[in-house]
Formats: C-alpha cells, structure tokens, sequence
C-alpha cells in the first residue's frame, strides 16, 4: 500500500527561523559533547532527569497556558496538560527508574515483567508500572509482544544494551519534530539520548515552534551542558541540517512524503532507480513515526444501551480531540455489514461528535486534505459549525470495502474526519478474520489499530481464540483493546512506533521506536488491553468537566508519585 499524504507542515512558514551560522554552531556544540554525554555516569544521566522533570513541572502553567492560546483553546483548557506536560514528565521518570535499576545492579527489565506464551513468543508486561498506575487505570494492562525467535534470556540481556558498552563514542541526532503534539520533540530526543545513547539537535515545526522556549528553558540542564540545541525554521532548514556532515542519524516524525523526500529524492526516474537498487540517497540512519489511517474494529454482538454508548463516545473522543491532528485519531471504522446495531451505533457517533465543539483548524493543509475527501459523496453527514478557520466534524459511511482505491483507505485526512465501512461478516470470529485482512491489505499504515469487543465474546473460547489471532496477525505497531491507542503514546512505558514489518522502500508508518523505557529491542507490538466501559468517565472524553484539574493533579503526581495524591485525582475524575 502506498499513500498520498501529502507534506501536510509545507505549508507552515517559520516566525523564527534559525539561520546558518547558528545551525552549524548548534551542531558543533553537541558533536563537540557527543562522546562525553555517552559516557556520563549513570548517576549523572539520572540527575540529569531529574533535574528536567522539575524544570518541566515548574514552567508547566505556562507551557500549557502558550499550547492552548496557538491551538485557539481558553488559556485554562487542559488538553495540553495531558498531551504535552503530563506524557513529557512521566517519560523523564520513567526512564530515571529504569537507571536506578541498572544503577543498582540490575537490567532494565525485571524477571518478573517477562513470560513464555504457550506459543512460544515472549511477552514483557510495560504498564501498569507499579501499583499508583494500577489503582488509577484499573483493569488496563500493557504488553510487548516480542518477535519470533527470542527467547526469554534473550529480551532481559538486550533491554538496555547501550548500558553495557564500555566507551561508547555518541554521536549526534537530529530530530525534526511533530507540528501536532508539544511532547512528541522531546520525547523523541529523550529515546535517542538514553536508549541510543545520542546528543540531538530538535528542530522544531513551524506549527509549533511556540513550544520551542518551553523546551529549551526545561531541558536547560541537557542545553548546559551542550547535549541539546532546539532549532527552529521550514523545510530548508530541515534539509541543511540533514545533509550535515557533523550529523549522524536522523529521527523525524510526521509525513511519510516527507521521508522519501529525504531517503531517496524527489519523485521522478531517478528516485524509482534509487528504490530499485536499494540505493537511498540518505546514506545515514534514519528513523520514524510517519502517521496512519487508524481503524477501530467493532465487533458485532448484542451490546446493551449503556455499552454502545460508551462506545461511541470513545470513537468520538478519539476523533475530536486536538481538532483531530493525531496521528492515532480513529480514520475508519470498520463493522461487519450484519450488525443490528450498526445504524444505532453510527447515529451515537454522530451524536456524540455534534456535542463537541468544533476546533480551529490550525494544520496546514486541513481544509484542502477535507474538501478532497468529501467532494462528490452522498450522504456525508457534517455536524458542528463549520467556518472559515473551523472544520465540521464529519462522518463519511458507507465506504465500499471492496473499491481498495477509495482515498479514505489511503489518505490519512488529518482533520475531523472519520469513514465507515461494512464488511460483508455477521458473526463475530468471521468478523475478526476479515477486519484483519481488511486492516493489514487495503488500509495505509501500520501505526496503530484498535478492536472493540464485548466481554462476553473477548471470554468465550472461539471468540476470544479469534480476537487473540487477530492480536497476532494485525500488521500494527500497536494494537488496542476497547480503547484508544494514545493510552500507548501517553502512559510511555509501551514502545511507540510502526510495526516492523516497514522498509526504506515501504515505510508506511515507520521505523524504529520511541518511549519504550525499559530499553526493549526485538519488539514486534505493543498491546492494550482495558474493559469495554470504564467509570469514572475517562479524561480524553470531549465533556469531561475537570480536564485542566487533572491534569495539573496529573503533573504532581509524575513530579513524585505518592498515594497520597490518589484521592485528588479520584475525587476529579468523579467530577468529570
């Protein structure tokens, strides 16, 4: 599958573009502490992280408050709380503890967490971390399904092999940063720094290069020291520094258009000689998160009223939030075409979407990518005022499954956007069989996928035995159970990333994972698991009433977890 994506931050033009004297001083200052950070002590690197959590729960009000004002939200909104504060502060802790545990003699991944399936694959628990996340996410549970042929011995001796090099050299990372979500640049330079051993050089998207300060002023123990410059400008400024020679690996996150821009040239006879021989024009290493038409698989059951609205609201959740600019926000549901349920169910989604107020389309490009969707359909249903900056949410259904060239299929929409398509299934295994062939050939991407399912079905023998070869087979870097995927991105134990099953050639969603704090490497998927309904109702729900409560509460908790801090955030959610 290819995709037509287009380089959707093109666009964007930088307010504050770094110029060249400054690029090449950046990117001699970090070369020039490459070897040294590679080297530092394990108590150094822990200090270091444990100074920048504190730096980032200080300016954390204001980091929030500049986040919503760019995204057209009220100032005390708390969407930014929980996609760019909150997920930040825990991967810097998490990755701490993991430190502490080599520090103190240990791996980065206990016994405990790691078990023989009865297949013979290995499996290695991630989340919850500890008991705090248990009691706050009951019921969920977090696992990496580890490739074919390694063993249980094999996982614990490779989670966090750099650790075990004696005089590591370093080298330089440049990461080219997300415009969508302000924690995507610096957990992606944290990745590299601590399970890759990298210094980096972040330069920022246009879209959201407001977030730029922010990061510089709490990762100022890593800018000290000369392990971090954050830099800012367009595509000339991410080609320059690409091309540079102190540069040693390139980490970027966004348009899989984009990483073919820079792997093999652009289109034309010569980039289709470079594919062929395998003869990238980027000689270094390359990694990345390049997006995705996420689906969600209903499983056809006899759900009761309270079930499919719980549903639905979570659809339309994963639809709404941040105006839809997620890489893992819901692009395609996919039902069986003999569900009773599947009018109700389409008309709550519908519903629920109409309930959340419409968004400033701050993306570039999102009007455009829309009209290209939607132009020449019947029977699209937009709901939500729509404008000259603002989006109608829109449902496009009906989609037929078997015209594999539809552009829904292959185009990520990036704009509050999602389609329906019935597969021609009615009973439940049968469903799960032909939604992952469905999910694996005709969809684009290979970044996240998601299967909705009745308890009763999720135990039964047959059922359960299908959904868990499903699990197995869905060719997706994640694959979630009831919920949506940004529990993978946001919790940052799990590993993020495409599946790894992708190419240079074929890149899809991409290559290589970020977050991952054990240090895992063999990883084939993370998995997800959670309970169809949940209560209290969850934070990323659209009417949730305490969003910035939480997660100011959430900040303080990843500053230094207590239970005594439990009852706060309980008591929120309750009012939510």
């Amino acid at each position: 599958m290819t995709a037509t994506v287009e380089m959707m931050s093109s666009a964007a033009k930088s307010a504050r573009a770094t110029d060249q004297t400054h690029l090449d001083r950046a990117v001699t200052e970090v070369r020039d502490a490459a070897t040294t950070f590679a080297r530092l002590s394990i108590a150094e690197k822990i200090a270091l992280l444990d100074e920048t959590l504190a730096r980032v729960a200080e300016g954390a009000e204001a980091w929030a408050r500049d986040g919503h004002k760019a995204k057209g939200l009220p100032e005390d909104h708390g969407e930014e709380w929980l996609a760019g504060v909150t997920p930040t502060m825990r991967n810097l802790r998490l990755l701490a503890d993991t430190l502490r545990r080599i520090q103190a003699g240990g791996r980065a991944v206990a016994d405990s967490q790691i078990k023989q399936r009865p297949d013979g694959r290995v499996e290695v628990n991630v989340f919850p971390t500890d008991g705090i996340d248990g009691a706050l996410f009951a019921g969920f549970t977090v696992s990496e399904l580890m490739q074919e042929g390694l063993t249980t011995g094999d996982v614990k001796a490779q989670a966090g092999r750099f650790y075990d090099e004696k005089a590591p050299e370093g080298g330089v990372s440049l990461i080219l940063g997300a415009g969508n979500v302000s924690s995507i640049p610096p957990m992606d330079a944290l990745y590299k720094s601590f399970a890759e051993g990298f210094v980096n050089v972040v330069k920022m998207n246009p879209v959201n290069e407001w977030a730029g300060p922010h990061l510089e002023k709490a990762f100022k123990p890593f800018v000290d020291r000369g392990f971090l410059r954050v830099v800012y400008g367009g595509a000339e400024v991410g080609k320059y520094l690409v091309e540079h020679p102190q540069v040693d690996d390139v980490h970027i996150t966004g348009s899989n258009l984009t990483h073919d821009m820079i792997v093999w040239g652009p289109p034309g006879p010569e980039r289709e000689r470079r594919i062929r021989d395998k003869d990238p024009l980027l000689k270094k290493r390359i990694t990345s998160e390049l997006g995705n038409v996420s689906p969600v698989a209903i499983v056809p059951g006899d759900y009761d009223e309270s079930e499919l609205t719980f549903m639905a609201r979570n659809v339309a959740a994963m639809v709404t939030n941040n105006a839809s600019f997620n890489c893992n926000a819901a692009k395609m549901m996919v039902v069986a075409k003999g569900w009773a349920q599947r009018t109700r169910f389409i008309e709550l989604v519908t519903r629920f979407m109409a309930e959340a107020p419409t968004r400033l389309a701050y993306y570039p490009g999102a009007f455009e990518r829309y009209g290209r969707l939607v132009e020449g359909r019947t029977g699209v249903r937009k709901v939500g005022d729509g404008d000259a900056k603002k989006l109608p949410w829109t449902l496009i259904p009906d989609v037929d499954p078997a015209n594999a060239n539809d552009p829904v299929f292959h185009t990520e929409p990036f704009c509050g956007l999602i389609s329906e398509t019935a597969l021609d299934a009615s009973e439940p295994a049968e469903f799960l069989a032909k939604a992952t062939a469905f999910m694996n050939d005709t969809l684009w991407g290979t970044l996240n996928a998601m299967i909705v399912i009745s308890p009763k079905h999720e135990k039964s023998h047959e059922v359960g035995g299908a959904l868990e070869e499903a699990i197995k087979a869905l060719r997706y870097g994640s694959v979630t159970i009831n919920h949506w995927a940004a529990l993978v991105y946001a919790t940052t134990s799990p590993a993020w990333g495409g599946h790894p099953s992708s190419t240079l050639e074929d890149v899809q969603s991409g290559m290589g994972w970020v977050h991952n704090t054990y240090l895992l490497e063999g990883i084939e998927k993370t998995v997800l698991r959670g309970p169809l309904k949940v209560f209290p109702k969850p934070v990323w729900f659209a009417d949730h009433r305490r969003v910035a409560q939480m997660g100011k509460r959430l900040v303080q908790m990843e500053l230094s977890p207590s239970w005594l801090k439990v009852p706060g955030l309980v008591v929120n959610a309750l009012q939510g």
